[in-house]
């Protein structure tokens, strides 16, 4: 096992589960009929794409491959979500609480990598940096579920 295998590896969790919260915020910009929404799922969802750019470029630079696609798990929520909606209609309110519930899964996942005491201090900053986005995201989806209860 190489010495970089162990940051190259988080990385790419990282990305594949970046990548479910793009998808997650795509299928919720088309779920909604409110602009207001749909104009800030479109925004975060760009906004995790510069997340993707820089944890790939991490990747790159340590010598590995960068993920390519999200995780077979979210394609089972995703499935989920889509069978939920046919039961839900276009509510708001539930396609709200979706996103927050994909929000808090990422945080967790950022913060799990954050926690990890075996990854190099370059890849640790790339990360922390990252997490900055991420939280905000968290914060903003969770703020507006609230609102909306």
């Amino acid at each position: 096992m190489s010495e970089t295998s162990h940051d190259i590896s988080t990385l790419n969790e990282l990305i594949a589960t970046t990548f479910d919260s793009i998808d997650g915020y795509t299928e919720a910009a088309k779920k909604s009929d409110n602009q207001r929404f749909v104009a800030l799922f479109t925004a975060r969802s760009t906004e995790r794409e510069a997340v993707i750019r820089t944890l790939r470029a991490e990747v790159v630079r340590l010598g590995g491959k960068p993920e390519e696609d999200g995780t077979v798990l979210a394609g089972a929520h995703r499935m989920f979500i889509n069978l939920k909606s046919v039961v839900t209609g276009r509510d708001d309110k539930a396609i709200i609480a979706e996103v927050e519930q994909g929000e808090d899964h990422i945080k967790a996942k950022f913060e799990d990598a954050i926690a990890d005491g075996e990854l190099s201090p370059q890849v640790m900053h790339t990360i922390r940096e990252c997490f900055v986005s991420i939280k905000q995201g968290h914060d903003e989806m969770r703020d507006l579920k609230l609102s909306m209860t």
